[in-house]
């Protein structure tokens, strides 16, 4: 398997914007928490931080191809797993078709969508994600000219095919980011 220094590299020849950056790191971080909780092998705790990580490594260079150039040309030819390139597909099934089936394509469905929207709550907060209460995040989300590009429907669907209520999956990411 492809060790984190050699993604983390790969993904800084692609992603050169600190924010995409960013969102990349947050949903691996997510991505392995709740591996390590659902008491996945080691193998798959690095793949569900893999897949967290390179989910969005073709959206600066290739938006329009977004991740259809990730999973059938960049990452394939580096020797990344069907299983990452699944997942990666199934985060964005409107490009790929691919819908969310396995746990490790709706873990990413559900938690793409809601860092970055997280993100963008802890950006106003002096603290940060310290301290941040599941209210803070939940008041932002109704507000429909907050983080307006993040489609609260897929937030609401990431729920759904993890089987978690909003608040409990919020809290479990407030956690991981504190």
């Amino acid at each position: 398997m492809i060790d984190r220094a050699q993604s983390i590299s790969l993904l800084e020849k692609f992603v050169h914007s600190e924010s995409l950056f960013k969102h990349s790191q947050m949903v691996a971080n997510a991505m392995q928490a709740y591996a390590i909780v659902l008491n996945k092998s080691k193998a798959e705790v690095e793949e569900w931080w893999t897949a967290g990580l390179l989910h969005d490594i073709d959206w600066e260079k290739f938006p329009d191809e977004h991740p259809n150039k990730a999973v059938n040309e960049i990452l394939p030819a580096k020797g990344y797993s069907q299983t990452i390139l699944e997942a990666i597909k199934a985060h964005a099934p409107e490009r790929t078709g691919k819908e969310p089936e396995s746990e490790i394509e709706c873990y990413l469905f559900a938690c793409d969508e809601l860092c970055g929207f997280m993100h963008a709550v802890a950006l106003l907060r002096p603290t940060g994600f310290k301290g941040m209460k599941v209210k803070s995040v939940t008041k932002k989300l109704k507000t429909l000219k907050f983080a307006e590009s993040v489609p609260r429907s897929d937030i609401m669907k990431g729920v759904q095919l993890i089987d978690k209520d909003l608040n409990t999956h919020i809290s479990f990411l407030i956690s991981v980011f504190e």
